[in-house]
C-alpha cells in the first residue's frame, strides 16, 4: 500500500498543520501567526504527524474536530489570500448521521 504524498503547498496539509497547532480561533490570529503556527506544527510533528493528530481528534471528538477543521481551513484560506468557498444562496447542506 502506498502512502499519500503530502506537501505544504496543499491547503489541506496546511489546514491539518494548523489544526494540530496550539493556536486557537479565540486568539483571532493574524496571517503571520497562522503561518508561524503551521511551520511550528510541521517542525514538531511532520506533515504526516499533523494528519495523524487530525484523525485522532476526529475519532475522539468528532463534533469538536469538525468545528476546529472548519476554522483551520478558513484561517488558511484567509492567510493565503485565498477565497473561501461559500454555499450558494438557498443551497442545502447534507446532514449525515450514524446509526448506533
Amino acid at each position: 500500500m502506498r502512502s499519500a504524498t503530502y506537501d505544504l503547498t496543499s491547503s489541506s496539509a496546511r489546514a491539518d498543520a494548523l489544526f494540530a497547532s496550539p493556536l486557537q480561533r479565540s486568539d483571532e490570529p493574524s496571517p503571520a501567526q497562522v503561518h508561524q503556527a503551521i511551520a511550528a506544527a510541521v517542525a514538531a510533528f511532520g506533515v504526516r504527524g499533523c494528519a495523524a493528530r487530525v484523525a485522532q481528534a476526529y475519532g475522539e471528538y468528532p463534533e469538536t474536530a469538525m468545528l476546529r477543521m472548519r476554522w483551520a481551513r478558513a484561517a488558511v484560506a484567509d492567510a493565503s489570500g485565498g477565497v473561501r468557498a461559500e454555499p450558494a444562496p438557498g443551497a442545502r447542506r447534507a446532514h449525515l448521521s450514524w446509526a448506533a
